[in-house]
């Protein structure tokens, strides 16, 4: 056989936890383990029935049928703006400031193109969500982890850059909602990283797909809305845009998706906006790799972003429901962990003897119980002694999967 060289961009993409995990559940499977899959954060809830009826009724348009290019965008790109001016009091050019994506996870894997050369740096948490990874080491680029600790209500110290790092960085990537930690932002956070990208030339990326799945009235942030002719009185969200503390657009661009708010993760639909710049940047990547989704998808996303928004609230309601029986669950069996505020995730701070060893428990976990979950090393060196379930069951299975570990923990 031909010895066919590989790019070394491919070597730190070789080691995937995720994958190993999907080893063991397929092997907890085939010896005949019940399996409560509590490791993919895959919403098992549907799409609302205006949402599909929207993509049904365009199966039967066939000037659907063929490529989308970018001015075929434009109804979603509007829908969008206006999406982001309701909810947050910001003002958006759908013609210069919005991208239609293939989910968040384009936006962050295919931005680094488009600002890193080979070696320089990009400022990511720790832990974080994978694929900002990937995008970095697909562009050549250097990764600098900034760690997130409970102390710090796993917020990165922007003071704790090295100055020769700093040099050699070209972009910070953020979440919040964080996936895993489920951590939440306030403004001024947010205010504090503008300023810091603003000193030191970097384009702040803001990856926001738990902008909705939020349960409590996060603090009073409102008042702290920076001076805008944009401001509304009453925004609808409960934790802030990277937008409200950068208005105008100055370093920013934030990626939101379709998957959770809506239930479409499989539609895979989602949209960056922001910077012009970055925007146009991205836009030039994109073209060298895909058209658009399929316009029937876009009507299904223009359907959602204008349509009632019961379906939303309901989804929020769902997932707190699931939330408070997990937790209590978890309280009754002796393992205290905090209640997160948001997204559809228990981060929980493994016990003794498994504190420093979350591949191994999630391993065993899987094998002895036939629940999954899925290990903090697997989101970074920081995320070690930590375990992260998704909340992607019905609350009578997730007490069932709390009772099974209950018997692990026991036994081990």
């Amino acid at each position: 056989m031909t010895n066919i060289q590989f790019a070394k961009r491919l070597q730190p993409l070789q080691s995937n936890v995720f994958a190993d995990m999907d080893r063991a559940k397929a092997l907890a499977l085939a010896a005949g383990v019940q399996l409560i899959d509590l490791s993919l954060g895959s919403s098992d809830l549907p799409a609302e029935a205006h949402v599909i009826e929207a993509i049904a009724q365009s199966l039967h348009d066939c000037t659907t049928h063929g490529y989308l290019l970018f001015n075929g965008t434009q109804g979603f790109r509007e829908a969008a703006a206006n999406w982001y001016e309701q909810k947050f009091g910001i003002k958006v050019d759908p013609q210069t400031e919005v991208l239609p994506l293939i989910g968040s996870q384009e936006g962050t894997a295919h931005l680094p193109l488009a600002l890193l050369n080979p070696g320089d740096f990009a400022l990511l948490l720790d832990p974080g969500y994978p694929s900002h990874a990937g995008g970095v080491y697909l562009a050549s680029g250097q990764i600098y982890p900034m760690p997130l600790r409970e102390e710090n209500g796993f917020l990165p110290v922007f003071a704790d850059i090295p100055a020769p790092v700093l040099a050699q960085s070209r972009m910070m990537v953020l979440s919040y909602p964080h996936n895993p930690t489920a951590a939440i932002a306030p403004l001024s956070f947010f205010q504090e990283a503008v300023a810091f990208c603003q000193q030191h030339n970097l384009a702040l990326v803001h990856d926001f797909p738990y902008v909705d799945l939020v349960f409590e009235q996060t603090g009073d942030w409102e008042k702290n809305l920076p001076n805008s002719k944009s401001k509304i009185q009453n925004p609808q969200s409960l934790v802030p845009s990277i937008l409200q503390a950068d208005p105008q657009k100055s370093v920013s661009i934030e990626f939101f998706t379709l998957s959770k708010s809506y239930n479409m993760g499989g539609f895979r639909i989602g949209y960056a906006i922001g910077n012009a710049q970055l925007i146009n940047a991205l836009r030039q990547v994109k073209a060298a790799v895909d058209f658009n989704q399929y316009r029937g998808i876009l009507n299904g996303a223009i359907a959602a972003l204008t349509g009632p928004q019961a379906g939303v609230k309901t989804a929020v309601a769902t997932f707190q429901q699931r939330r408070d029986a997990f937790i209590t669950a978890l309280h009754r069996i002796g393992w205290n962990v905090p209640t997160p505020q948001a997204t559809m995730y228990i981060w929980a701070k493994l016990p003794s003897p498994w504190s420093q060893n979350s591949i191994e428990f999630c391993t065993q976990l899987v094998k002895q119980t036939g629940v999954a979950a899925s290990p903090g090393a697997g989101f970074g060196k920081s995320g070690e002694g930590y375990v992260r379930f998704a909340l992607v069951h019905e609350p009578s299975l997730l007490e069932t999967a709390v009772e099974r570990m209950a018997k692990f923990l026991n036994s081990n």
